[in-house]
């Protein structure tokens, strides 16, 4: 690839994750099966911890606006036993679980002090949780186990079935439970472990993401945009004109949310399964990963596309191929994707190109190409420049 077409193309954000023999976190997930008992304790201890979350909030709150102090974790932790003998319903609920509640209640005002301190127009305050929006609870360090017989013990829970579909390696850490929105039950664990090194390979690729196709590597291959989102969208239409036409506050209403949640969990489980095995064949084919460092975020408010970006998942895709490239001993870069479409790969000639053109016509060195493929063979160049790699001219 030229490098002085490409000189002006300096990369926004370099992301190598090339690692060491340290160790890495893991989060390996199994469905839950409780029974009604069980379920019943579950969202007990989910209301409880959404009542102490609300509790520890309005206090953060109200000392600061009172007496103007700021309330820290430890502080609000001091008070539990207090609140136990008040609301004696506490008791039910294990101690960590309690003081993780507090932990999420600090990192939100850390988050919504970090904004402030961006300037960001919205910081968004912390704000109070609403009845069954409170999904989650969290074991930091014990209170959970796993039998012989893959069950999961809860401590004033019980003992729990699990879907132990694969074997989990390393040192658990935590323990999450999560109830999903069409009222499944999942637990994850954080485990410590050993990186799995795949073999060394010298092979390169440039990823381009788009619309037409889901990407386009730079050695020609395209991964077809697979849509999940537009080939369900007659489905969620009809269970959403099916919901509009139930009274308000029934509980036929209430009941049928599970019906649109259950459209949308499909297509969840349909493109995250897609991602995960796109990212997994990539990994495992390339030492050098090189992708655009997209900021989706923005995209997303072009009012024409921001349904078929979303529906791309392109955010998610991307940070499967990081999680996985640092585990296998990859490098993987992002590069800045400012001219990357307008730039020929061959003698770095630049030239407007509208999204309807989509062949790279260059009007210097008389090369055609597909516009991705271009884009493709412009990011592995950034992206080999930035690792101080020999940049190639691209094999046509």
């Amino acid at each position: 690839m030229g490098r002085d077409g490409l000189g002006a193309l300096l990369p926004f954000d370099i992301c190598s994750t090339l690692c060491d023999n340290a160790h890495m976190r893991k989060m390996f997930q199994y469905r839950l099966f409780p029974n009604k008992k069980q379920v019943q304790k579950l969202n007990e201890t989910l209301e409880e911890c959404r009542w102490l979350y609300n509790h520890l909030l309005g206090t953060r709150k109200t000392a600061y606006e009172e007496r103007g102090e700021s309330l820290s974790l430890y502080q609000q932790q001091e008070t539990f036993s207090i609140l136990k003998t008040e609301r004696s319903s506490l008791k039910a609920v294990h101690s960590q679980i309690l003081q993780n509640v507090a932990v999420r209640v600090e990192l939100a005002f850390k988050a919504f002090l970090r904004r402030v301190r961006a300037q960001a127009e919205d910081p968004g305050y912390p704000r109070f949780k609403g009845y069954g929006r409170y999904d989650s609870f969290t074991f930091p360090q014990s209170g959970f186990s796993i039998t012989h017989d893959n069950r999961i013990v809860l401590s004033k829970i019980g003992t729990l079935k699990m879907v132990y579909h694969r074997p989990m390696k390393g040192k658990v850490k935590t323990c999450t439970l999560h109830r999903s929105s069409t009222g499944k039950w999942y637990v994850s664990f954080s485990v410590e472990c050993e990186p799995e090194r795949l073999p060394e390979t010298p092979t390169q690729v440039g990823i381009d993401v788009g619309l037409k196709t889901f990407a386009t590597l730079s050695t020609g291959e395209e991964i077809e945009n697979p849509r999940f989102f537009r080939k369900e969208e007659k489905a969620l239409a009809h269970v959403q004109r099916k919901h509009a036409k139930l009274a308000k506050g029934t509980p036929e209403r209430r009941k049928h949310r599970k019906v649109i949640a259950r459209v949308h969990e499909r297509i969840a489980f349909r493109r995250d399964n897609f991602t995960h095995q796109e990212s997994r064949q990539i990994v495992d084919r390339f030492g050098v990963i090189c992708v655009e460092d997209l900021q989706v975020n923005r995209m997303v408010h072009h009012h024409c596309l921001a349904k078929s970006i979303a529906d791309a998942s392109w955010t998610a895709f991307f940070a499967q191929l990081s999680s996985k490239a640092e585990e296998a001993g990859r490098a993987f870069v992002k590069v800045n994707p400012a001219y990357t479409s307008q730039t020929c790969s061959i003698c770095g000639h630049r030239q407007k190109m509208p999204l309807d053109v989509r062949v790279f016509d260059c009007p210097c060195c008389h090369v055609q190409l597909d516009r991705d493929l271009n884009a493709a063979y412009n990011i592995r160049g950034l992206g080999l420049q930035a690792l101080g790699l020999s940049v190639e001219a691209p094999r046509l």
